[in-house]
């Protein structure tokens, strides 16, 4: 039962981590272009 106080605080603390970076993520338009990248890498050879 004591696991629990320390369980449920840390989960709690991760899981708004994790909202924090989604979030982050999603204004800092690293999700933007998911495309780009795929058409690129084909074409990334040394000249």
């Amino acid at each position: 039962m004591e696991i629990l106080f320390l369980l449920i605080p840390l989960g709690t603390v991760l899981l708004a981590a994790a909202a924090f970076v989604l979030v982050w993520a999603v204004r800092s338009g690293q999700y933007d272009d998911l495309d780009e990248i795929a058409r690129r890498m084909p074409d990334d050879e040394p000249d």
